[in-house]
C-alpha cells in the first residue's frame, strides 16, 4: 500500500538506483519544469541526447549500457533537484547510490558538479559496454540464500577454473553472482540444489568483477580530467560501506566500484547504525532500493518520491 505524507523535517537517507531500473518516458513528468535544464547540461556534457532517452527511446535502446546508465543517472537527478527545490526544509543524512547511482549521490552530496558527474557517467557507460563487447559476461540474482553460502559456491567454482564472482551483496537473501556466461549458467544447477531461487539477468556484462578491468583504467583516465570537492553530507560507498566526505578518496573508490561487489546491505546497515538515519528515500524511476531498504530493516520507512511528494510504501 502506498501513501503520502509530509516532508517534514525528520533527516532521511538519500538513495539512488543504478542501471536496470530505466523504462520508456521515465522523464516526462519533468518536462516543462525549471529542473529540465539539467537535461541539457547532462546531454552536452555526456554526449548522447538524453531527452530523447528519457522521452522517446524505447525498451531495446534503453538496455544498452550506456544509454541505460545515463538515463537513469539524469532521472533521479531530476527527481532529487525536484524534492529538494519542493522541500527545503528537508534533512538529509546521508547519500549512498546503488552501483551508478553512487555517482548521482556523489553530485546531490556536493562532490561532482553536474557536468562533471555527467561526463564520468557518459564515459564509465561506454567504458563498460566495450569491455563487454571484447569479453561478453553474464550475471544471476541467486535468492534465498546466505551470502556466505554464495560466496562459498563462487571460490569453489573459481577453483574449479571457471571466472565466477559475487558482484552484489543485495540483501542477507540477495546475491548477485556474475562472470563468464557458461559459469553463470551453470552456477544455476548447485544453487537450485541448495533450494535457493536462481534468475539470470537480461545483461551480457559481468560487472563488478574482473571482467570489467579494462573499464576501470578507461575510467581512472576519466577520473584524472574532473574535479571532486569535500560532500557536503557523507557519501556511503558501494566499496568499502563506509562514509566518505573528503573528495580525495572518491576517484579511487569510483575505479574500485566497477571491479569491486557492491556491498549494499552494508551499505544501509551504515546509513542506519553509523549515521542515524531513520528513514529511506529511493530518489529514482521505480522503487527497487526502497523495496530492499524495507526488507532489510523492517521498522524504518522507506519511501520513494513520486510526483514531488515522499510515497511510504507499507
Amino acid at each position: 500500500m502506498a501513501t503520502t505524507r509530509d516532508t517534514g523535517a525528520t533527516p532521511f537517507a538519500a538513495l539512488f538506483p543504478g542501471q536496470g531500473v530505466q523504462r520508456r518516458g521515465m522523464g516526462a513528468r519533468w518536462l516543462g519544469t525549471p529542473s529540465w535544464s539539467l537535461v541539457d547540461t547532462v546531454s552536452e556534457a555526456s554526449g548522447h541526447d538524453v531527452a530523447e532517452l528519457l522521452l522517446e527511446a524505447g525498451t531495446e535502446t534503453l538496455a544498452r549500457t550506456d544509454l541505460a546508465q545515463i538515463s537513469v543517472f539524469t532521472a533521479s537527478l531530476l527527481s532529487w533537484t525536484e524534492f529538494r527545490d519542493a522541500h527545503p526544509e528537508a534533512r538529509v543524512t546521508a547519500f549512498a547510490g546503488h552501483s551508478l547511482g553512487e555517482y548521482t549521490a556523489l553530485v546531490a552530496a556536493g562532490a561532482l558538479g553536474v557536468a562533471d558527474g555527467a561526463r564520468l557517467v557518459g564515459a564509465r557507460g561506454r567504458a563498460m559496454a566495450d569491455a563487454a563487447r571484447h569479453r561478453p559476461g553474464a550475471m544471476a540474482a541467486v535468492m534465498g540464500a546466505d551470502p556466505e553460502d554464495v560466496e562459498e559456491l563462487t571460490a569453489r567454482m573459481r577453483r574449479d577454473g571457471a571466472d565466477l564472482w559475487v558482484a552484489n551483496l543485495n540483501s542477507p537473501r540477495q546475491t548477485v553472482v556474475a562472470g563468464a556466461p557458461d559459469a553463470v549458467e551453470a552456477a544455476g544447477g548447485p544453487a537450485l540444489a541448495n533450494g535457493w531461487r536462481y534468475s539470470v539477468l537480461p545483461v551480457s556484462a559481468a560487472c563488478h568483477t574482473a571482467y570489467m578491468a579494462p573499464a576501470s583504467r578507461a575510467l581512472t583516465a576519466a577520473l584524472d580530467e574532473v574535479t571532486f570537492r569535500p560532500a557536503h553530507v557523507p557519501v556511503v560507498a558501494n566499496v568499502d560501506a563506509r562514509p566518505h566526505t573528503d573528495g580525495h578518496d572518491s576517484p579511487a573508490l569510483c575505479a574500485r566500484q566497477l571491479v569491486s561487489p557492491v556491498r549494499w546491505h552494508a551499505t544501509l546497515h551504515t546509513l542506519v547504525t553509523g549515521l542515524g538515519s531513520t528513514r529511506f528515500t529511493d530518489f529514482g524511476p521505480g522503487r527497487t532500493l526502497a523495496g530492499l531498504a524495507r526488507r532489510a530493516f523492517p521498522d524504518i520507512p522507506a519511501e520513494s518520491v513520486g510526483g514531488g511528494r515522499l510515497v511510504v510504501h507499507e
